[in-house]
């Protein structure tokens, strides 16, 4: 991924003046002009120094108790006696949390710039609910555990493919694909509640469990995955980065000066179910991150559309705190943190209606 919110400007802008926008720095990197928006980069380290707190937290505070001095030792790796607790048993959980919510971020970054709908997310149009009855499907039907993620990878894929099929019969219009999304995801979730209906009680229980969401017991190879998966689609994250800029225009505007904007947007909505749904099949249906995240970095960084780098580090951001909150809050019982995100992205989720009500209005 390319530096926050970076639009390149064409040559004859390197000679406009050293201005450039309001708002915004010129940056030359050889031959090629880069308008770096000021603020993204502030939003974007502020995210990170919040990000390493909540980190050094959440290797701190558990049973036992670490200090943070001991925790810094531990990482260097000068040996202490908590190596164990921070190494082993923290550290994966928390990488996993950080990877996970910079790929929901990314995500939902993708979907909302297509759908040009904050309202619009993995967990709204179906993606998420494909993965989850997929899942509960191999849960219920007694399939190894190490087939749950392939199938829930699957299931989200084949959400996605239908979505697409639906959405792009007109250009993938917004609208057409926010509803046709809607619609696939309470198909998908009613044919989900039959299934966990008519299965054991046991299994159904195990499989309530993954689609709430949660990081118990997970750590460097549901990682792994999910970070494979970015490093693959980076060249495409990078296009998709440039793309976005284009995504606000309507499509007679973006035809007049050369863009193809029905394949700009299936590619973007495409890049941004794939990695939906491979960390959906990872770590559980965590609801709500890919929706709050872009729109949070939106509002800071006050532009016109979600900034890539921001969202997905917001989206670290939330989801380490929210696994954190769940492992502490009622210790020891430890809540998912599907149920965090759930807290915080309801009342989000009804600030952005009655917001919108009042625009309207």
């Amino acid at each position: 991924m390319s530096a926050p919110d970076v639009t390149v400007a064409p040559p004859a802008a390197a000679t406009s003046g050293p201005a450039g926008l309001p708002g915004r720095s010129l940056v030359r990197v050889g031959p090629v002009s880069l308008q770096v928006r000021r603020r993204a980069v502030l939003v974007a380290l502020a995210s990170i120094v919040l990000l390493a707190l909540a980190a050094l937290l959440s290797l701190s505070l558990g049973t036992p108790y670490v200090a943070p001095a001991d925790v810094l030792r531990a990482l260097s790796g000068a040996g202490t006696p908590y190596d164990l607790v921070v190494l082993d048993l923290r550290l994966p959980r928390l990488v996993l949390a950080a990877t996970a919510g910079a790929a929901f971020g990314i995500a939902g970054t993708l979907i909302q710039s297509v759908a040009r709908n904050p309202l619009a997310s993995p967990d709204v149009i179906g993606i998420t609910q494909g993965a989850g009855l997929a899942a509960t499907v191999a849960i219920t039907t007694g399939a190894a555990a190490v087939l749950v993620a392939p199938a829930a990878l699957v299931g989200g894929l084949a959400a996605a493919v239908l979505l697409l099929a639906l959405g792009a019969r007109h250009g993938l219009a917004a609208q057409r694909f926010v509803l046709a999304g809607v619609a696939v995801a309470f198909a998908l979730r009613a044919l989900t509640e039959v299934v966990m209906l008519s299965a054991d009680p046991i299994d159904g229980l195990r499989a309530q469990i993954w689609l709430i969401g949660t990081l118990a017991g997970k750590g460097w190879t549901e990682t792994v995955w999910i970070a494979l998966t970015l490093a693959v689609l980076l060249p495409v994250l990078a296009w998709a980065g440039w793309a976005l800029n284009g995504s606000a225009l309507d499509d007679d505007t973006a035809r007049g000066i050369g863009l193809r904007p029905v394949a700009r947007r299936i590619g973007l909505a495409a890049t941004g179910v794939v990695v939906a749904a491979t960390v959906t099949a990872q770590v559980g249906a965590v609801d709500f991150v890919a929706l709050v995240a872009p729109q949070v970095a939106r509002r800071l960084v006050r532009a016109e559309r979600p900034p890539m780098v921001c969202a997905a580090l917001l989206g670290a951001l939330l989801l380490v705190l929210a696994d954190l909150a769940g492992r502490r809050l009622f210790a020891p019982t430890q809540l998912p943190a599907g149920v965090l995100t759930a807290a915080i992205g309801g009342p989000y989720l009804m600030f952005l209606l009655v917001r919108g009500r009042r625009r309207s209005s």
